[in-house]
């Protein structure tokens, strides 16, 4: 590796502005600030909701009925 081209590594902390949780790590940075972590995240806390495409399929569905029905008359 070259001398003098490459960012100092830090040791940083990383804080939540969330749930205002906070760990270390290493990076080039000396803080780092993130909107979610792993301990507010819906995702690892189990708090996960699934979203259904409401009705997309229904929809679908509905329309093939209709040009099936028309065809048959």
């Amino acid at each position: 590796m070259k001398k003098g081209i490459h960012p100092a590594y830090h040791h940083c902390v990383v804080t939540c502005t969330s749930c205002g949780s906070t760990f270390e790590t290493g990076s080039t940075l000396k803080e780092i600030k993130v909107d979610t972590c792993s301990n507010c995240h819906p995702f690892y806390t189990g708090k996960q909701r699934t979203v259904r495409a409401d009705g997309r399929i229904d929809r679908f569905n509905r329309k093939l009925a209709k040009v099936q029905e028309n065809q048959g008359k």
